[in-house]
């Protein structure tokens, strides 16, 4: 790998992304001054088990660290301080402490923050969970709750739901849409997670909106609506058609939004993310970037889009390193299909390509009435998307042949 010219790399992101992609930079021979900078305090952490294993109690901080035992990246680590611009041109990145650094390569690999319900912030007992600091302050909040009540039905939410069932809360899941996960998995399997989830005893309110979330202040007095402030604890979500489900807490899990404010008037194009070719390198040379900001191009689907998944960052990583190091000659081996995990209660679900591309799904084994059941979903005879819910095994075989048939363009 040519690494001439790169003296210094600067990472803007201390999560998977960013680690993996130093991680990257060392193994594919760079030398140099390697600098990551993280908003969060935290070394690097996993994020999936925050939602799970973490949320119940299960495993502990220690448990979450992504950094090998003796791993030695010789890092200069910059934590606890955010980037707050970028002059591409220059290649230099200011930070919120009014320090700033120059370098040759830059990897933006700042992730994405949890959507907010407009007025909720500052409300005792409403919480986003995306980073280790949601997680503690939900967990704390859990140990004295008895009714939790989810906003949105996306992996965020259907996993909470889950981890809150099986620590014994009354959960209401409110979804907007027909099932949960049914943007992912299309509605015919959606439902068979919805059954699961309504029959391990959450309450699913599907196609509902929520109106405001209702509460008392310190004192005892009745609050209404969203200009709640932060001197108040919730008690409540209304919804549109009126319903009001009480709660001890509630969590909203209504999408993430890319961090990338802090590139606008940088130079670098943005969209839904920051726009990257295959190979994620952006429209400024010696600039990448990875992780959930990160808006790629796949050449299967014709289109830039973001993946907000841990196997995402961990597959890109590499190359997000080989183009930042050959000065983007490097060429990507065709992108894999996207894939994703999800543990719910006793039930592993995981997923393959794109539902999408098909225009059927036919289950090949199991039952989805039993949540053990393999699917396969189609364009004509070609297979586009599989769907493993308890079938590991089998799942495992048709991924292989997922990621090794050949790529076509959409």
């Amino acid at each position: 790998m040519n690494t001439a010219g790169v003296n210094t790399v600067c990472v803007v992101g201390a999560s998977l992304a960013g680690l993996l992609t130093a991680r990257a930079l060392r193994g594919q021979g760079y030398t140099g001054r390697l600098v990551l900078v993280g908003e969060e305090r935290h070394r690097p952490y996993d994020r999936p088990p925050l939602s799970k294993d973490f949320l119940k109690g299960a495993i502990g901080e220690a448990d979450l660290a992504l950094e090998g035992e003796g791993e030695e990246l010789d890092i200069e680590w910059r934590l606890g301080v955010a980037a707050t611009a970028l002059d591409a041109a220059a290649r230099r990145v200011t930070l919120s402490d009014g320090t700033s650094i120059r370098a040759d390569g830059i990897v933006i690999a700042t992730g994405a923050a949890a959507r907010e319900l407009p007025g909720s912030r500052g409300l005792a007992g409403v919480h986003t969970l995306r980073t280790l600091d949601d997680a503690r302050a939900l967990r704390g909040d859990l140990e004295s709750a008895r009714r939790m009540v989810v906003i949105g039905g996306g992996f965020i939410g259907a996993e909470v739901a889950a981890t809150a069932r099986d620590l014994g809360l009354d959960v209401t899941l409110v979804e907007s849409g027909t099932a949960p996960l049914a943007g992912v998995l299309g509605q015919s399997m959606a439902e068979a997670i919805a059954t699961l989830h309504e029959r391990r005893g959450v309450r699913l309110v599907r196609g509902a909106y929520v109106t405001e979330l209702t509460g008392t202040e310190l004192g005892g007095t009745e609050l209404g609506g969203t200009e709640l402030g932060g001197t108040g604890r919730v008690d409540g979500v209304r919804l549109a058609d009126g319903t009001h489900l009480p709660a001890d807490v509630v969590v909203v899990g209504i999408g993430a939004i890319p961090n990338t404010s802090w590139l606008e008037g940088s130079g670098i194009e943005l969209g839904d993310g920051v726009v990257c070719d295959e190979g994620g390198g952006t429209c400024v040379p010696g600039i990448v970037a990875v992780g959930d900001c990160a808006a790629w191009f796949d050449p299967a689907q014709g289109r830039h889009h973001r993946v907000e998944h841990w196997t995402g960052a961990r597959q890109r990583a590499a190359v997000a390193a080989a183009t930042l190091l050959s000065g983007g000659t490097a060429r990507p081996e065709p992108a894999r299909p996207a894939y994703f995990w999800s543990d719910q209660y006793d039930i592993k679900i995981q997923f393959i390509g794109h539902a999408s591309a098909a225009d059927s799904v036919t289950v090949e084994e199991g039952d989805p009435a039993d949540h053990s059941f393999l699917a396969v979903y189609r364009q004509g005879e070609r297979p586009v998307a599989v769907l493993g819910v308890n079938q590991v095994r089998l799942f495992t075989r048709w991924r292989r042949h997922m990621e090794t048939a050949p790529v076509q363009a959409g």
